[in-house]
């Protein structure tokens, strides 16, 4: 499991002072664990646990994980690492018709890539919720037994309406007073297909004047006849989430549950159902305790998979891994770093309150982890040739000038990188005006700049196209002014410009992501998400880069100069094509 990045202080974290509170305590000291997940015989068979505390990562297999869930697994792992616990990793996977293995496995390589494992002390911590449907079935039936729980067949409309609501207390079903005799026939007929999908469910029998409508007898089974992608066809009963949760952490011995505020509601249940069958023998003690905290809001972000979905099937995004996705595969090919997403879940901190997350402060943290990493580079966009007319005469007829830059400003030890300057070279487009704006000093006739780790040149004029496009730019190359030469300062410039050889610079595409919405909470209010899309939010440009990049490998991240920090992403060097996506400006620069 991978350190934070950054030794930093801790920001506000809650969770903390009641993790703290616990082990000082000695609340789980004598909790037992057998080495796997297992109920109260089981685990009373094994050692003490070696484990402080142990936590776990829950997600349901239904789709692509997003920067949500990147916190979320910052945290859970986190708290282990920090207080000598383990986490574990476990799919939620109770509801067959959503769920697909290409989920599973897309999951767990975002979590390896985040720098986590779910492995600790040679064992595998790897889990699946339907692999204790057995026991959630043994259980239910304990419940049954107990006159805790009964089969309900009415429709689900009177199901509702019995339910009443936040100013009407519910009603009792006219199954509520079945005998556990009765209850036990009818859902052993439920688990042996004899009733059609949606004629019963079996409910907890607790208080239908409950408050809390979630304590008004909440289904705990239901029928459903759906391939399952882990248990396949033996099952046509799949228990409920809010019944399978708790009791998944309390056969893997989970200390501290941690959820979003969405499920506080249900904590009551969770605890009662923990209760009952904790009483009943059947789980081991000290149990589990749920906490929640606000989940996080970015601003300029969707998280909804409905919705995610629907930018993927609509075209509107180039697939769950575009750059401009918050899924953890886009933010992946974005170019963002394991460790700035760790960096900016630490910096988030965790707490009841709700409120948003600036999309900046992602960026800061990408600057924060990149700026002392990133090799530098120079790279062109939208080029157009250069030609130093006065080249031969000056430097000699095909002469190539060496020039050197180092990989990286701060870190001489890390070496230098090498190009040359001849008679032509690329510049940016955008680094010449025919005719200059007010405060405009980079290249325009009659003006001079260095090129950057090179001479000081003078513009001389311009070649036009039929449609009055700059397709070539001429200037003087001024002698005795190479950077880091004797009198190189003695000819003063305003403008700087990066620059690539044309003899040694390699053609590359460059992508140019924005953020994808405009709107700060582009769902909001129950508004048409789709109406706040940033236009132009991706954009394509023609580059050549210095050869320094010619080897990149995908994944590689370098902030090139005065233009940003980029990622190779696709590189296919049998046909000589290199793609950078850029992750982020130097600065931020979407509200100009």
């Amino acid at each position: 499991m991978s350190a934070p990045p950054k030794e930093e202080p801790k920001s506000s974290n809650f969770l903390r002072a009641i993790i703290e509170r616990d082990l000082e305590a000695g609340t789980y000291a004598q909790r037992h664990f057998a080495g796997t997940p297992g109920d109260a015989a089981h685990q009373a068979a094994g050692p003490l646990d070696a484990a402080r505390i142990r936590t776990r990562f829950p997600p349901e297999p239904n789709g692509y994980l997003h920067i949500g869930h990147a916190k979320s697994i910052c945290l859970n792992f986190g708290l282990a690492r920090d207080f000598g616990g383990i986490c574990h990793m476990r799919f939620d996977d109770t509801n067959p018709e959503k769920e697909e293995q290409e989920y599973v496995d897309a999951i767990l390589e975002s979590v390896r890539w985040l720098g986590f494992s779910w492995e600790a002390g040679g064992v595998n911590h790897l889990y699946y919720a339907s692999n204790y449907f057995d026991f959630m079935a043994r259980a239910a039936e304990a419940l049954i037994e107990a006159g805790l729980a009964y089969v309900d067949e009415q429709s689900a409309d009177a199901m509702r309406e019995s339910r009443g609501d936040f100013n009407t207390a519910g009603t009792d079903s006219p199954f509520r007073n079945r005998t556990p005799a009765e209850n036990l026939a009818r859902f052993q007929d439920m688990k042996d297909g004899k009733l059609a999908d949606g004629a019963a469910v079996l409910r907890a029998r607790i208080d239908m004047t409950s408050p809390n409508i979630n304590l008004r007898d909440p289904a705990l089974y239901r029928i459903k006849r759906a391939t399952h992608h882990n248990t396949g066809d033996r099952w046509c009963i799949y228990p409920m989430y809010t019944y399978a949760h708790p009791i998944e952490d309390a056969l893997e011995g989970i200390t501290h549950s941690i959820c979003t505020l969405e499920f506080e509601d249900q904590r009551p249940f969770y605890d009662w159902l923990l209760d009952m069958l904790c009483t009943l023998g059947l789980l081991a003690q000290p149990r589990p305790h749920q906490y929640e905290f606000a989940r996080l809001n970015v601003t300029h972000v969707i998280t909804s998979k409905r919705r995610l979905k629907q930018l993927v099937d609509e075209g509107i995004v180039d697939g769950w891994d575009d750059p401009r996705m918050p899924t953890i595969v886009g933010l992946r090919r974005r170019g963002y770093t394991p460790e700035s997403l760790q960096l900016f879940a630490e910096r988030t901190g965790v707490s009841k309150a709700g409120g948003w997350i600036g999309y900046s402060s992602l960026d800061i943290a990408l600057r924060d982890d990149l700026d002392p990493k990133a090799a530098r580079a120079m790279a062109v966009l939208d080029p157009v040739r250069l030609v130093l007319t006065n080249w031969d005469e000056v430097m000699g007829a095909g002469t190539i000038d060496a020039c050197s830059a180092p990989v990286h400003p701060a870190q001489p030890e890390r070496g230098r990188r090498t190009f040359g300057i001849a008679r032509e070279i690329w510049i940016a487009r955008d680094d010449f005006l025919p005719a200059p704006t007010k405060g405009y000093f980079r290249l325009f006739p009659g003006n001079r700049v260095r090129l950057k780790y090179g001479h000081v040149i003078e513009c001389t004029g311009c070649t036009l196209d039929a449609n009055g496009e700059v397709v070539e730019v001429q200037a003087l190359l001024v002698p005795d002014t190479k950077s880091g030469t004797p009198g190189a300062d003695a000819v003063k410039v305003k403008g700087v410009i990066t620059w690539v050889g044309v003899h040694d610079g390699a053609a590359a595409e460059v992508r140019l992501y924005e953020r994808l919405f405009i709107d700060e909470q582009p769902d909001a209010g129950g508004r048409d998400f789709l109406a706040g899309l940033t236009p132009h939010s991706k954009r394509v440009a023609n580059a050549y880069v210095e050869p320094s990049l010619a080897a990149a490998q995908k994944e590689d991240r370098f902030q090139l100069e005065r233009l940003g920090y980029f990622v190779a992403d696709r590189i296919d060097h049998g046909n000589g094509r290199l793609v950078f996506n850029r992750t982020t400006t130097l600065k931020d620069s979407f509200a100009r």
